[in-house]
């Protein structure tokens, strides 16, 4: 991602089933949107459920926007014939917080290397052909402390730096906590400035 940079791409939704053939092995794709490794360990314990004749569960996943942690997996397969082709696709179409599974099954004769890297490659281009690809920014989150008697400053801001409020709690000492672009988190940071009983805290 570019430096300062504030959005990423994704998935939207989970993908339709796509399939690719050659020389009668087949070879079945599915993209994922996914925020967790949890999320990630239940969905391929779906897939082996829904494939249990299948040869290989091949993956390749990543998550995170700014800081980024990525797997891939061959399951079997030579190294670096099947699980790196899948996030070589990942990475071609610029994409995070996705998971690809491609499911194998052996249709009797090998096709080598080079024949198992273009055969994960393609239906993990498949499958993310398949996706609604969308733009997602990234957000800083804050959280603003402050007596009742400063609420209209405070709701001014909100209103003007049109912040996204996640929670509030309104007794005799406030408390709101909101997000914001992380493109304009400068500019509201100041626009809190000038009110010393304001407390503002960065969350992320």
């Amino acid at each position: 991602m570019e430096e300062n940079q504030d959005f990423y791409k994704t998935i939207d939704t989970a993908t339709e089933e796509v399939l690719f053939k050659d020389k009668n092995s087949k070879f079945f794709g599915y993209a994922y949107p996914v925020t967790t490794e949890e999320q990630i360990k239940d969905l391929l314990e779906d897939i082996k459920k829904q494939h249990y004749n299948a040869r290989h569960w091949c993956y390749a996943w990543q998550i995170g926007a700014e800081t980024v942690q990525y797997r891939a997996n061959d399951d079997g397969e030579p190294n670096n014939s099947a699980g790196m082709p899948i996030y070589g696709q990942i990475q071609s179409f610029e994409v995070t917080n996705v998971l690809i599974i491609v499911v194998r099954y052996f249709g009797g004769v090998k096709l080598g290397v080079p024949g198992l890297i273009n055969a994960y490659r393609t239906t993990a281009q498949m499958a993310l052909e398949n996706a609604s690809i969308v733009e997602r920014t990234i957000d800083c989150t804050y959280k603003v402390n402050f007596e009742y008697k400063d609420i209209h400053h405070v709701m001014r801001i909100i209103k003007e730096k049109n912040l996204h409020i996640i929670s509030q709690k309104m007794e005799i000492t406030c408390e709101i906590i909101f997000s914001i672009r992380k493109s304009e988190a400068p500019a509201c940071e100041q626009a809190f400035t000038p009110f010393y009983e304001i407390t503002l805290k960065k969350l992320s």
